[in-house]
């Protein structure tokens, strides 16, 4: 079986988690300290919070900027529901509106129409999805006529840019998670990077119980702290991130190139920007067919998402879930997502091709 996903952790990680366990200094403390600069300077942003999951992360950051109870944020319906439960934890209300058809990122000309039919919106939540960035220039432009706090969903965009831009710096802050299957991982943990000192001091706080020094609570905050164990793991997965990066662009360069079925849609690649590939996701017309022939074939596979956010048992009959997301619904119909992590090997990406060439 080639298997969907795979993380790649070699000696480097073991040696510096064991360098932790005989420190005896587990909690957060300098490993995650050291973690915070490195993946700072990475990204080229002034600072960075260390969390302990990217949905920690998403709801810090929402926190950290004031969103709250009464407040509106409009996001994407087609993503992991993380990225909408986090604006529920705050107390605000997500707004959906609906994907682009060929990026599957937030539609700029759906937000504009959003931020039109609600004047009231305090911001936007972009998500990178798959690994791709969103159109940045278009959401920008729109966000700023109407006077919406960007904030941006990196969960899967490791060292994706935008007309050479890394993605997290366009925004107020953005939020990162490090989960086991991501570009890069520690093992569990998030990251809010941010330019804004005040964001960075209130992210710091409510990651810390509330916290500034010891045993003085400032506000009400969470139990949301990396330890240096994930730190340390984190640390030694960064400084291998462009070349994880680039073996995945290198593979789906391959299925670019090679996958001629036209059964199969494969996913855009448009030239200003760098995408990582977190996902390589095919959109197909039959997928219980298709997926079912995969299985059979014992090539691994994803779904990602089968329903969209607003669909979701949890969010059903709610009144922020009344609403049609047409681009997205199809997407969550026909995706399917295929092997294209780093530890593929050449007689994988060429099993996997001709596999799909085959299928009908």
């Amino acid at each position: 079986m080639i298997s969907h996903a795979k993380t790649l952790l070699g000696k480097e990680e073991e040696d510096r988690v064991i360098e932790v366990l005989r420190s005896g200094m587990l909690a957060a403390g300098g490993y995650v300290h050291e973690f915070e600069e490195e993946f700072m300077r990475y990204n080229h942003s002034s600072y960075a919070v260390a969390t302990s999951s990217g949905t920690t992360a998403l709801h810090v950051m929402l926190d950290a900027l004031g969103i709250g109870a009464g407040d509106k944020v409009i996001t994407t319906p087609f993503s992991f529901i993380a990225t909408a439960n986090a604006i529920l934890y705050t107390g605000a209300t997500p707004v959906f509106v609906d994907i682009d058809p060929v990026t599957c990122n937030l539609s700029p000309a759906q937000l504009e129409i959003a931020a039109k039919n609600h004047p009231d919106a305090r911001a936007v939540l972009v998500v990178h999805l798959f690994g791709l960035p969103a159109d940045m220039s278009e959401i920008m432009a729109v966000a700023n006529k109407h006077n919406l706090i960007v904030l941006e969903d990196c969960a899967q965009a490791h060292g994706a840019a935008y007309r050479g831009q890394k993605v997290g710096n366009f925004g107020k802050a953005a939020a990162f998670s490090f989960y086991p299957t991501k570009n890069m991982t520690a093992g569990e943990g998030g990251m809010v990077i941010t330019n804004d000192p005040a964001v960075e001091e209130k992210a710091r706080m409510l990651v810390n119980q509330g916290q500034r020094r010891r045993y003085c609570h400032e506000v009400v905050g969470y139990n949301y702290r990396m330890t240096n164990i994930h730190a340390a793991i984190g640390l030694e997965q960064l400084k291998k991130l462009e070349t994880l990066n680039e073996k995945r662009r290198k593979h789906a360069k391959f299925y670019d190139e090679f996958i001629v079925n036209p059964l199969v849609q494969k996913p855009p690649a448009p030239p200003d920007r760098t995408h990582v590939y977190h996902q390589y996701t095919l959109r197909v017309a039959d997928r219980h067919h298709f997926t079912g022939y995969l299985t059979a074939k014992e090539i691994g596979y994803g779904i990602h998402y089968p329903l969209i956010i607003p669909a979701q048992p949890s969010y059903r009959n709610k009144p922020y879930s009344a609403g049609t997301w047409p681009a997205a619904g199809i997407l969550a119909n026909s995706c399917v997502s295929i092997p294209v992590h780093p530890a593929l090997n050449e007689i994988d990406l060429s099993t996997i091709v001709e596999t799909i060439n085959n299928y009908r």
